[in-house]
């Protein structure tokens, strides 16, 4: 089944480019990128070591300011953005329910509605049983599930992830990718991941997005007209091949 994307952005950056003052040299990440992500679209980054990936997720986040360009969101407002990053940065004091109500708690919600939100959240992300785990207690895809989790309680508009699997081994990796493609089916976030793995993308995303060696352009974009939900054996078949064919040409 092909799931239909909205075709509205959600928003658009043009000619964004990011330097960072260095008495050494400029250091350009970022020069002249623009495109679009739509509402509820999946979006995967890739490009090499020090493309400027990750300074492009923390200028959407509003954690960095660009040095020229701009940043549009077609909703009035600004919107509430969830951010998931490779760390887990979770609280080791705090148990797995205390870390994913946290936002909650800073927003001083009722007991109600955080022990509510926290309960659904627990159930999406498969951590039933494990609510009063402190983090030493928890595997490398366990924690990263009560990262993600506490990054969706409070009901984002878009969802930015940086490598958040980059740290697992390759088994658990892949099972957080049928993981998160199952929440994103069943939450529809507009969301937008980076990676370094090919497979990892073309499993999970709508369109792939390839950035040039630093400073990071926009290299090449390709559609991924897979069905889903994404099966696991689609990484194996001929489609999936050419696709990582195209994407692995346009990085190297």
């Amino acid at each position: 089944m092909m799931i239909s994307v909205n075709k509205i952005p959600f928003f658009t950056v043009k000619d964004l480019s990011a330097i960072y003052p260095d008495p050494r040299g400029d250091l350009h990440a970022l020069g002249n990128v623009s495109f679009s992500v739509h509402e509820s679209e999946f979006v995967c980054v890739l490009g090499p070591s020090g493309s400027g990936k990750s300074t492009l997720l923390r200028i959407i986040a509003g954690l960095l300011k660009p040095t020229t360009g701009t940043l549009t969101f077609s909703s009035p407002g600004k919107p509430k953005i969830g951010f998931v990053f490779q760390s887990p940065n979770l609280m080791p004091w705090r148990t797995v329910r205390q870390n994913i109500q946290l936002p909650l708690e800073i927003e001083k919600r009722s007991k109600e509605e955080i022990r509510s939100k926290t309960d659904d959240l627990i159930q999406l992300v498969g951590l039933e049983g494990f609510e009063e785990n402190l983090p030493r207690e928890l595997s490398g895809g366990m924690a990263q599930r009560v990262s993600l989790a506490r990054a969706l309680i409070h009901d984002p508009d878009i969802l930015l992830l940086d490598e958040p699997f980059g740290s697992l081994d390759a088994l658990t990796r892949e099972k957080m990718w049928m993981e998160l493609s199952r929440i994103w089916n069943e939450r529809r976030k507009t969301l937008l991941m980076v990676t370094h793995s090919i497979s990892e993308s073309l499993f999970m995303a709508d369109r792939v997005i390839v950035l040039s060696a630093r400073p990071g352009r926009i290299k090449f974009e390709l559609e991924v007209n897979l069905p889903r939900p994404r099966l696991d054996e689609m990484r194996f078949t001929p489609e999936f091949g050419e696709m990582a064919k195209l994407i692995k040409a346009a990085i190297e």
